[in-house]
């Protein structure tokens, strides 16, 4: 999952949410420094409220991608994604294209969440300026092994950016993936990719139900209509 599907059902707790970003911003601006659930259950009690709310959003993050990277939707989707990318790219070009059938999946999760709940993704940024990005630097190096310096910069960026606001648009998502592609060290994809990404979007939608059952997430089945999709 990604930051808006992580947050959606939690944009009541701005201290929650910070922690459900965080494994997926530091895997951005320092690929190092790891959160365990191991050491961070042990010390919950210890924290201050506010430290402790951080503390279990990054949980709840662990839970939500260790569950939704094992679900037959994710399978799907990410497969059928990274099908179609290597018919665009080559058949040989087999670690790259389930790469992109993951994070694409994810990618446009997040879009079709935002499509469905309008406002929601501003209400998210919006609850993100009240994040305090030095204090969650410094929890964050009480709560892993490495500790970073580079964090509290790149959530400012982060929230002034706005990137999420891209994934719903073909050609600005497309210069999102490339800007992955660089940080990864992959080659560039084509403009090409856009068609891959117009299919991915409706396989996205088509598999709503599958990729966030309603028996799992029932918060979100109140808000977006995976009932019909």
């Amino acid at each position: 999952m990604n930051y808006f599907a992580h947050a959606l059902r939690h944009l009541d707790k701005p201290h929650f949410l910070a922690g459900l970003a965080l494994p997926d911003l530091l895997s951005v601006v320092d690929r190092q420094v790891r959160l365990r659930a191991r050491r961070i259950e042990p010390i919950l009690d210890d924290l201050t409220e506010h430290d402790e709310q951080v503390a279990r959003g990054i949980l709840q993050h662990l839970d939500d991608d260790r569950w939704f990277h094992g679900t037959p939707g994710f399978y799907h989707v990410t497969g059928a994604i990274g099908a179609d990318f290597r018919k665009l790219l080559g058949p040989d070009d087999t670690w790259r294209c389930g790469f992109l059938g993951h994070i694409v999946c994810e990618l446009l999760l997040d879009a079709e969440l935002a499509r469905q709940v309008p406002g929601k993704l501003q209400e998210y940024y919006e609850l993100m300026e009240t994040w305090k990005p030095h204090a969650i630097q410094e929890l964050v190096n009480q709560l892993a092994e490495r500790s970073t310096t580079r964090l509290a910069e790149f959530i400012g960026l982060f929230i002034r950016e706005r990137f999420l606001f891209d994934y719903v648009d073909d050609d600005r998502l497309l210069y999102r993936l490339n800007q992955v592609m660089r940080r990864v060290q992959l080659q560039p994809l084509p403009v090409e990719t856009r068609s891959v990404l117009a299919r991915g979007r409706e396989t996205v939608r088509a598999s709503l139900v599958n990729l966030l059952p309603p028996e799992h997430y029932p918060e979100l089945a109140c808000l977006v209509d995976v009932a019909s999709s």
